[in-house]
C-alpha cells in the first residue's frame, strides 16, 4: 500500500507583520535597507539636497556616504596611513577619529577603537539579514561604516570605516 503525501498550500491573511517582512525581503533583493529610508527623514546640521551632495562628492563617495554603500576591502589608501593626525568626514570635514585610535584590524578597512567625542551617531542596521550598528557623521548624516565589539583595548570596539567616507588631515609638524 502506497501512502501519498500532498503538501497543503497554506494561505495567510496579509497582516502588518507579513507585509513588513515581504517589503524587507524586497529591500534585501534591491540592496537597500529600511534604515536608509528612516535615516533620510532625520535632519542634520548640514543638510544639502541630493543634487548638491552629488556635486560635492565623487560618485564613489556619494555611493558610500549618501547611499550606504561599502567600498571594496583593501582599496583605500587610508589603510596605510600611519602619520599623526585626524580622520575627518569626507562629506562635511567634521573631525571623527584621531590617528591615536587607529589600528590594523586585518579587515581591509580603516579601523579605530574610539571616535572623537560627539562626532558620530549610531543607528541600528538590520539590512542583509544581519543586525549591527551603522556609524554616521553626527553633523551631515553621512554613512561612515559599522561598529563591532571585537576591537582592541581599551574599548573593545572596532569602528570599521569606509576610507571613501574619510579625509586625512596630518598633524602640524
Amino acid at each position: 500500500m502506497k501512502t501519498i503525501v500532498r503538501a497543503a498550500m497554506i494561505t495567510r491573511p496579509m497582516t502588518r507583520r507579513l507585509a513588513l517582512q515581504s517589503l524587507a525581503g524586497l529591500g534585501l533583493l534591491a540592496g537597500t535597507s529600511f534604515r536608509a529610508i528612516a535615516a533620510s527623514t532625520r535632519t542634520y546640521e548640514i543638510n544639502y539636497s541630493d543634487d548638491e551632495w552629488k556635486k560635492r562628492l565623487s560618485p564613489a563617495q556619494y555611493k558610500v556616504l549618501r547611499q550606504e554603500g561599502t567600498e571594496r576591502p583593501y582599496s583605500s589608501p587610508l589603510n596605510n596611513e600611519h602619520r599623526k593626525g585626524i580622520f575627518a568626514c569626507a562629506g562635511c570635514d567634521l573631525d571623527l577619529y584621531s590617528s591615536e585610535t587607529n589600528f590594523e584590524s586585518g579587515t581591509g578597512w580603516p579601523s579605530f577603537y574610539a571616535p572623537i567625542e560627539n562626532a558620530i551617531v549610531l543607528e541600528r542596521d538590520s539590512s542583509f539579514g544581519m543586525v549591527r550598528d551603522a556609524v554616521n557623521c553626527r553633523r551631515c548624516g553621512g554613512h561612515l561604516g559599522h561598529v563591532f565589539n571585537d576591537g582592541p583595548k581599551p574599548t573593545g570596539l572596532r569602528y570599521c570605516m569606509n576610507g571613501l567616507a574619510l579625509n586625512f588631515k596630518p598633524a602640524a609638524a
